[in-house]
């Protein structure tokens, strides 16, 4: 029993990155309406920023959260208005596969900067670990997962306090009424798309120190991001912290009731996802 729930707790830590990643994800495709492939991309702009600062200038990566979410909501900005802008009237596939070409770029053009070794930030606390009675937590996954709900929770209280929140859920839920109430949804859009790059980037930071840097970590998380954003519903916001939990979960006891789970682990969003869909069908059925 003890193991079980200590499985189930590390599945719990684990749930606030994703649903962080998955968020960011499941707010471009709700408010801007495109599939980014691209999105785990600006999570890995946020890992090799935390490792260079760390490497060169011995920077806490716990002081490279702001710089990571300035950075990649730059990123996230310039994306859209190079290429996302002028491809919202496109057809949905000329969408996915200019997101998914980009994604296929920035990983390249990281592969040529730092090479295909993984990365790790190891700061002086990496190995810290706490514990509640028989149960062990790690310092930085606790960190990580307090952190990921914290920032959760502003943006729900910006999402629904705020002027440009409550614009960004009015585009959202219909794309043409805002615009007569003087909403302007390009500037919605626009901020939608870089905080959903910048969430992605502070995720990255976190991920620097718990797993590693990559050129490919973006795309795995590209992956499980869908695959929570699937299993919530498409644009729902509210449904994404369940569902990373679900995952991380699931992940959690693959990883340590099935021989040689550790390997089988990146596939469980697979099932994740096709189960999802699955059901999804059978109700609309």
């Amino acid at each position: 029993m003890e193991l079980l729930l200590q499985t189930i707790l590390n599945g719990l830590l684990m749930s606030g990155v994703y649903a962080l990643v998955a968020t960011g994800l499941a707010l471009s495709l709700g408010v801007v309406g495109i599939v980014n492939f691209a999105h785990g991309e600006f999570l890995m702009v946020g890992a090799f920023l935390s490792y260079l600062l760390f490497a060169f200038r011995g920077t806490d990566p716990l002081l490279s959260l702001g710089l990571a979410f300035l950075a990649a909501f730059g990123v996230g900005a310039l994306t859209y208005q190079g290429l996302i802008r002028p491809a919202l009237k496109a057809p949905e596939l000329n969408q996915m596969l200019l997101t998914f070409g980009l994604s296929i770029l920035l990983q390249n053009l990281a592969l040529l900067l730092f090479g295909a070794d993984t990365r790790v930030v190891a700061p002086p606390y990496q190995a810290t670990t706490l514990s509640l009675g028989p149960f062990f937590l790690g310092a930085v996954p606790l960190g990580a997962f307090l952190l990921s709900l914290a920032i959760l929770l502003g943006l729900q209280v910006f999402l629904t306090r705020s002027r440009l929140g409550l614009a960004m859920r009015a585009v959202s839920q219909n794309r043409l009424a805002p615009g007569l109430l003087g909403i302007e949804a390009e500037r919605v859009y626009l901020l939608a798309f870089g905080l959903a790059a910048a969430l992605a980037g502070v995720a990255g930071v976190m991920l620097s120190v718990m797993l590693y840097a990559s050129p490919t970590v973006g795309f795995i998380f590209t992956l499980k991001s869908f695959a929570i954003v699937a299993l919530a519903g498409l644009g729902n916001l509210k449904g994404v912290v369940p569902a990373a939990f679900v995952l991380a979960l699931a992940e959690a006891l693959v990883s340590t009731y099935l021989p040689g789970g550790g390997g089988l682990v990146e596939a469980v969003f697979f099932l994740v996802l096709f189960l999802a869909l699955v059901v999804r069908a059978w109700r609309l059925a």
